[in-house]
């Protein structure tokens, strides 16, 4: 393990000292690096060239999701020449990386993204106006520690969006195309412990065992999508997110009911005995704990809870129907809307982003 970390936090830095202190009983100094929202582009190209100037040999990730990606997409292009955007997907040249990553830890603070066991970064293009992954298998981090008590801290609002990105995850990855056993049975525990544990711990931030229940729906979720893939609330996610300042959680959280309406009011049109349609039965029942709720369910219950949450429009963060169009183009080009467990069409998109402005 290496002599000097380069520490990746965000805003919110309340366990940088607490980490400095444990990193220097073994010898092991602390540079930090600190961001402020969702990384781009230039955030990896000043990361890189910092962890350079300083000598880091180990990178370690300590924040929410944002702070993760940020230390993973460093971490890979310490050992791989060149920039960003030769390995990006979708707007980049999509190069692999040929080098394993410098050895990281991801240390997550949130409970959301399961971003400590991914082997994505995304990143944000400020010339592209949309948020796409740096992907490889050298990406993941050597080690992940997942502490539910570093999670206390949250604000509502926060503990709020980043479960409802962990919900998004696990439903999306459940319905899947490239769903599998495996997969599945990491999808129906973290729907169970989401469900029953999120509202708990939005409401009353030092219950352990619903904050226990989130860091591992996250974490579940973080398994699922990275062999599973993920569907159309991430497909616009990236999207949106490139194009306003919004919470990535929050984005998933206004999307998910409307996305799981649609989908499943296609299934029954297009493909009625399909698995897709079965699998949202499967989700509805552990949602609501009703043997006989049917796929639309689903969708009902996730549009009560964000209102519950106090999950705000899309609207709110100033998109207006006159963005459908791109929002649109871009969504369909994305690698998670090629996941979805049906092709929507043009217009059962834009019904998607329509309902949730």
């Amino acid at each position: 393990m290496g002599r000097r970390a380069f520490v990746v936090t965000g805003r919110r830095r309340m366990h940088v000292d607490r980490l400095r202190d444990q990193l220097a009983n073994h010898g092991i100094e602390l540079v930090t690096f600190q961001i402020n929202g969702e990384p781009s582009t230039e955030t990896a190209r000043d990361g890189v060239r910092q962890a350079r100037e300083a000598s880091c040999d180990l990178i370690i990730g300590l924040g929410g999701g944002s702070a993760l990606d940020a230390g993973k997409a460093i971490a890979a292009l310490l050992t791989n020449e060149g920039d960003p955007y030769d390995y990006l997907e979708v707007i980049g040249k999509g190069k692999r990386l040929a080098k394993p990553s410098v050895p990281y830890i991801a240390i997550p603070t949130t409970a959301g993204t399961g971003s400590e066991v991914t082997n994505n970064a995304v990143l944000t293009s400020p010339e592209h106006h949309t948020k796409v992954s740096l992907r490889s298998p050298l990406m993941f981090p050597r080690l992940a520690l997942v502490d539910p008590e570093l999670t206390y801290s949250l604000p509502p609002e926060t503990t709020a969006s980043t479960g409802l990105d962990a919900l998004t995850q696990l439903i999306e990855a459940y319905v899947s195309i490239r769903a599998n056993p495996l997969t599945d049975a990491i999808c129906r525990e973290g729907i169970r412990r989401a469900a029953r544990s999120l509202e708990h711990a939005w409401e009353d931030g030092n219950d352990a065992v619903a904050r226990e229940d989130i860091s591992v729906a996250s974490l579940m979720g973080g398994l699922a999508l990275a062999n599973a893939g993920l569907g159309a609330a991430h497909g616009f996610a990236g999207p949106i997110g490139g194009m306003f300042s919004a919470p990535h959680g929050a984005i998933c959280a206004c999307l998910l009911p409307h996305v799981i309406a649609v989908n499943t009011a296609a299934l029954k049109e297009r493909l009625p005995a399909g698995e897709s349609l079965r699998r949202y039965h499967e989700v509805s029942r552990i949602l609501t704990g009703n043997e006989s709720a049917g796929p639309d369910s689903a969708a009902t219950w996730v549009k009560d809870l964000c209102k519950t949450l106090r999950i705000p429009s899309l609207a709110s963060y100033g998109l207006s129907s006159g963005h459908i169009p791109l929002l649109i183009e871009k969504a369909a080009v994305a690698s998670s809307m090629k996941n979805n467990p049906i092709q929507l069409t043009p217009d059962e998109m834009r019904e998607i982003l329509t309902r949730a402005l």
